[in-house]
């Protein structure tokens, strides 16, 4: 049978589940229960029943229609995908595509049912379709997950022991964090705190996991009140090492299948905390019925633990910087190999990317990386998500440029550093797109700025080179980064655009940011040079505080891709100062003199 049969036969099968739970219309969406950034086999629900495997996509099923939803990155796979399926695509962001809200909408009847798993849905999305189908009377029914009755092979639910980060690593203890969470709680006048963010209950108890790909996590929940802390995990991630830490700390197991059961039994004398952005549709309704039985209401607040982790610790600081140091040693030997043998051994985007995982993986202290490396070549770079497969890679030849983004999370820190290398001739065109680049992310390394002000008050530093001469970037230009945790991490970023209701965190001391500016030319050239900055006090005067940045980061910019004349002097003195760092801190870290002497020319001043 062809795999298009067998999804049709799959298709068949949810229809009839469907009917027999009173569902008229399911939808699958791409998550897992706390909407992390990768999700496991586990969750690819809707891979499973349309065969499109892209990261980003929604498939809705009704009893005679299927659609696909994703995004402008996908539409050539997806439609190969999706051929012969009788699913039909529809094209989000295009002229006349109806959203899913305003499909459902149109396509549904009076007090019909839309069913889906709530616990894969975020609270935003599942109230906006509470609201567009109201008028309707359309219920929502989000307890069931259909995929469960007919994914007879379905892999199991990412279970991997948990491990416990030492006191002295993670610069605080969790007693001291618990106190500084229910200070906020007290603050915020909550006698409970229901906590679903991953990266926020691993850095609150110091411990860590590998249930989500690249994401030192465990799948859980914390549940906290002024005397108790209930961490809901599976029982078999638990080690006796994990156990004993419990014990020592205060923190009480509960079964991670059971955390609503338990929200449900328990007694509530006062307000229920939580944040409406880092929780389930599933997981909001239970409280907000909870809430309601109980006569308390609930406060909808920003995690008070993403901003305490955002602004790393002393001990923190101190680490990551290490850590980067001896990161971007190794990126630079990188860089090196990439120069000297291109074009003289086999290479591709991906053998590139497996060396440059092999380098890292033999750090000391390397836990894993912190995403897959991103490996493109030439045209391969303008496209910001490209990910090259062993099956489908560019050869990479001695002509042009080669992108590589990556990172690595280690005891002690998590990195992210992106350098475009030179690798052959390459056009005037590129060469001025590739210093307008790096002008733009030294300029804003650079920026001074009063307390008070977020990454939007900062963006145009990156963009001012690119956008005098008409380029711009379809990205943010700065994300936080965790601590032995996520590489993406807020509250934090750098941004220009205004959106309406928008968070923006303001810019604080101990706080770590990207630094990624980029030029991406379709069927050309993609470049993009990413340095991780640290947000330090500058000075004090009678207008206020200032800050600035350190750079993490030490990496050569490749000076084959730059030409003076066009930078302003500005530039080209930042350029140089901060070559002259480069050396400094990564020569002792690197013991090849071949590889030494190379590196005194890279960094030499222009």
């Amino acid at each position: 049978m062809s795999e298009n049969e067998v999804i049709k036969g799959r298709l068949v099968s949810l229809r009839a589940k469907m009917k027999e739970n009173g569902i008229d219309y399911y939808m699958m969406p791409t998550s897992d229960f706390h909407n992390s950034e990768y999700s496991a086999d586990f969750f690819k629900v809707r891979e499973y029943f349309c065969g499109f495997d892209g990261s980003n996509g929604t498939l809705v099923v009704s009893a005679d229609e299927a659609g696909l939803w994703t995004d402008g990155r996908y539409f050539i796979q997806a439609e190969n995908q999706l051929a012969g399926t009788s699913v039909t695509l529809y094209r989000m962001g295009e002229e006349g595509v109806p959203t899913i809200e305003e499909y459902l909408a149109d396509k549904m009847q009076e007090k019909e049912v839309l069913g889906f798993d709530g616990r894969v849905v975020s609270t935003e999305i599942g109230e906006r379709l509470e609201k567009k189908l109201s008028g309707k009377k359309i219920s929502l029914k989000i307890d069931k997950d259909l995929a469960q009755e007919v994914w007879i092979d379905r892999p199991a639910l990412p279970c991997h022991d948990i491990y416990v980060i030492s006191d002295e690593l993670c610069g605080k203890s969790f007693a001291d964090k618990l106190k500084d969470v229910r200070a906020k709680m007290k603050e915020y006048g909550a006698s409970a705190y229901l906590l679903s963010k991953l990266d926020d209950i691993m850095w609150l108890t110091n411990l860590r996991g590998n249930d989500v790909e690249c994401n030192p996590v465990a799948l859980s929940y914390a549940y906290i009140t002024a005397d108790k802390f209930v961490l809901f995990v599976q029982p078999s991630e638990v080690t006796i090492a994990v156990k004993e830490y419990c014990d020592k700390v205060g923190i009480e197991l509960g079964d991670y299948a059971e955390v609503m059961s338990y929200v449900l039994d328990s007694s509530f004398d006062g307000n229920i905390l939580y944040d409406k952005r880092n929780t389930n549709f599933y997981t909001y309704k239970t409280l907000f019925d909870k809430a309601t039985a109980s006569k308390v209401s609930m406060i909808n607040r920003e995690d008070p633990t993403e901003l305490m982790k955002a602004v790393k610790n002393d001990t923190e600081l101190e680490n990551i910087r290490e850590v980067y140091a001896r990161d971007s040693a190794a990126l630079t030997e990188f860089i090196y190999w990439v120069k000297k043998n291109v074009g003289k051994i086999p290479m591709t985007e991906y053998s590139a990317a497996m060396k440059l995982d092999g380098m890292r993986a033999a750090l000391p202290g390397f836990i894993e990386l912190s995403f897959p490396t991103i490996s493109a070549y030439n045209a391969n770079a303008a496209m910001a998500h490209y990910e090259a497969t062993q099956e489908a890679c560019a050869e990479v030849k001695a002509e042009g440029m080669l992108l590589v983004d990556s990172g690595g999370t280690y005891m002690g820190g998590t990195t992210d550093v992106t350098r475009t290398i030179v690798v052959g001739k390459i056009s005037d065109d590129i060469i001025k797109h590739y210093t307008a680049t790096v002008s733009g992310m030294l300029n804003l390394a650079d920026a001074v700025f009063k307390d008070g002000c977020t990454g939007r008050n900062l963006d145009v530093y990156a963009r001012r080179p690119l956008w005098d001469i008409g380029i711009d970037y379809n990205h943010g230009t700065g994300h936080g980064i965790g601590y032995m945790l996520n590489v993406h991490e807020g509250p934090h970023s750098i941004r220009w655009r205004f959106t309406k209701g928008a968070n923006e965190a303001v810019l604080k001391p101990g706080m770590i940011v990207s630094d990624e500016p980029g030029v991406y030319i379709e069927g050309s050239h993609g470049i993009r040079i990413e340095n991780i900055v640290e947000v330090v006090n500058r000075f004090e005067s009678e207008y206020g505080k200032f800050y600035g940045f350190d750079h993490l980061t030490y990496v050569p910019i490749d000076l084959e891709a730059i030409d003076k004349k066009y930078m302003d002097s500005k530039s080209i003195e930042l350029l140089n100062k901060y070559h002259s760092e480069v050396y400094k801190k990564i020569e002792p870290l690197i013991n090849d003199p071949e590889i030494k002497a190379w590196l005194k020319e890279a960094t030499r001043a222009i």
